[in-house]
Formats: C-alpha cells, structure tokens, sequence
C-alpha cells in the first residue's frame, strides 16, 4: 500500500485559470496537503485565478512556460521537474499529456496523463498527431468519466491503463440554502459555462423563449459565464424578445454559492462534456437538474430522481422536463434532495483521498 506522506508527486497544469480542471487540481492538491503529502505544481501559464490559492495550500508553483516552441517548454518542465525528484509525474490537462510522458521518459519516472472531457473532442482539438499520441502514451490515464474510459477502450487504449478518478464538489461550500428556497414565481432557469459552440447555449435560449410563451409558470433565465460567442447569443436573446425582462447574461462570476441559492432549475445544453464541475455544485446546492445526456452526465442525472435528460439539440424534450419542473413544486424538491444526496455519496471531497489513493497504487504497480 502506498503511503501517501512519503510520495513525491510533481503536478503539470496547462493553465490556472476559471475552469472545471483547475478547480479539480486545487481540490487534489488540498486533498494531498490534508495527508501530509508536499506536491509541487508546475504551471505553463503564470498570474491566473487559482495560482495564489494553490500557493496558499503550501504548494510551491513554477511557471515552466517561458519557451515557445513544444521542445524549449520540455526542456525547461525536465530540467524544474528533475530539482523535485518525484516519483510520479501529473497532468491536470489533456494537451499537457505529452509534456508529462517526456518528462517521466526522462526521469525514468511514472506519468499520469489526464482525460478532462469526452475523449474524441480532446483529440480532434489537438489534432489527429498530437490527439491520438496524447490519449495512448502515457502509462497511466485518469478519467473524469465513465463513458471517457469507454471511448479510449474504443481508440485502442488497454484498459488496464485507465482509471476513473471522479470530481470532486466541496460539499460544505456548496449546500442548499438554510431558509430552503422560496418557492415564489417567476421560477429562475440557470445555465452556466463559458459562451462558446460546445455549451449550446442557444439551445438554452431556446427552450426558454418555449417556455415563456406556453409554460404554466412565468419562468426567467441567467446565464454565467463568458466567451466568444457572448455577442451572438445576446442578439439571439434580443430577436426571441428575451431582453431584458426573461434573460440576464451576468458574465463570469467567482462565488457561484449564492448564484445556486438563488436558482431553482440548472440547465446544461452542450454538445459534449467529460463530468462537469457545474452539475456537481448545482446538485450539492439541491437543484433539479435538466441536461443533455453527453459524457459522464448520466451518472450524475438521473431520470426523474435527480432530474432529467434530453439528447443535444433536442429543443422540445428539454422543454418538456422543464415544464414539468416548473409545474410541480414537489418534485422539485424531490429531484434536488436526491441530488445533493448523489453527490454526498459519490463526489463528496471527503474521498478524494482514497480515490487518489488507489490511483498512485495503479500507477506505481
């Protein structure tokens, strides 16, 4: 059994910023703090949210991203990595995979590489090179999903390679609001993620222009988050007659607790995803949930327990969830009980230790 204090693990992060996987690397980094374990953390980018709360962790953070080229930034991860002597090498970013299976070639180390999403996205956005080397080099993957390990199996990855290492939600600072919810009307819909073609956004949109105009239930909208697209969905919002009394873009907001306590249905839309953050925080908040059924979503919703799901782009099932929803105050309750129950048992923070646990044990075996 591997005792977890004396392991010498260095982490590779592409970047620090707002996401889901960085967000998952503070919540690992905590967890390993918590057993007495002294990572370190090597960052390709310098400056960003969650940098200074890593360092408040106690975990040294070095920018290894002064190079340009691929080889200069390997040279340079090799070289800082070698001062740490680590045993195992993590990358917290698919497009970082490469940069961990050098590294841990030189060391003559072991590497995790890491599969954030839904796999096949991955490796088109990384290119068919690159991609498939990336998802079949390391010795060792860990998954955010269930159906990710079963995409790889199909690429051709033994699956004795992969592991499926859940997210985590911090249950204590996502938790329904004290009061419970009030209950009064309009009921306010909430989609979160950044404004990009993968999130779907429009299709949320959508279902809410539906909804407003033959839904029971007077019904608004926020949507968190910002991108790209943020132009383009703002005029769609304007020609669906949206704005400004049914829909709200509030842009990218840091303390998402009290945006939960406020809603009373998130709604996910993409295209594809691995396990997302979003979900799990909504659900630990005691939210009903309607979302497509994509990546490792339906271990998370399930149909009429926890919410409901409809396939991407089919505008008319989610609108039929989410009628039903909003007609019914009891299920409502229902479905965000047995949410924030789910996550308790399955993606509580609280073990997120063993779970690492077991993947140092696979790695090292």
């Amino acid at each position: 059994m591997v005792d977890l204090a004396q392991l010498r693990i260095c982490f590779i992060a592409g970047c620090l910023g707002q996401g889901g996987a960085e967000r998952q690397l503070y919540y690992m980094l905590r967890a390993l703090r918590s057993e007495g374990v002294a990572p370190n953390l090597l960052s390709l980018t310098k400056g960003e949210y969650w940098e200074e709360k890593i360092r408040e962790l106690g975990v040294p953070v070095t920018w290894v991203g002064r190079r340009s080229s691929r080889l200069g930034r390997l040279a340079q991860i090799i070289s800082t990595a070698r001062k740490h002597k680590p045993e195992i090498i993590q990358s917290q970013h698919f497009f970082t995979n490469l940069y961990a299976v050098g590294t841990a070639r030189a060391l003559r180390i072991r590497e995790i590489g890491a599969i954030r999403n839904n796999v096949a996205s991955e490796v088109r956005s990384n290119g068919p090179l690159l991609g498939r080397l990336s998802v079949r080099m390391p010795h060792v993957l860990a998954a955010n999903s269930r159906q990710a390990v079963k995409t790889a199996v199909e690429l051709g990855v033994p699956k004795s390679r992969l592991e499926y290492l859940p997210n985590a939600v911090d249950t204590d600072a996502f938790e329904p609001p004290a009061a419970g919810r009030p209950g009064t009307e309009p009921l306010r819909l909430l989609c979160v993620g950044r404004l990009v073609p993968q999130k779907r956004v429009d299709v949320f949109l959508e279902a809410v222009a539906r909804l407003r105009n033959h839904s029971e239930a007077p019904v608004e909208a926020v949507i968190i988050g910002d991108g790209p697209d943020r132009a383009g969905l703002e005029r769609q919002a304007a020609e669906l007659d949206l704005l400004p009394e049914t829909v709200e873009f509030r842009g990218a907001i840091s303390d998402m607790a009290a945006v939960y306590e406020e809603s009373d249905i998130l709604v996910l839309t993409s295209d594809w995803e691995g396990t997302p953050n979003v979900l799990l925080e909504a659900m630990a908040c005691g939210l009903p949930v309607v979302a497509t059924r994509v990546g490792g979503v339906p271990d998370l919703v399930r149909e009429g327990v926890t919410g409901f799901c409809a396939e991407p782009g089919d505008v008319d099932t989610l609108v039929d969830h989410l009628s039903r929803l909003c007609r019914r105050a009891e299920l409502r309750a229902e479905c965000g009980r047995q949410a924030r129950q789910h996550v308790l048992e399955n993606h509580s923070c609280t073990r997120l230790s063993a779970c690492l646990q077991s993947l140092y044990e696979a790695t090292l075996s």
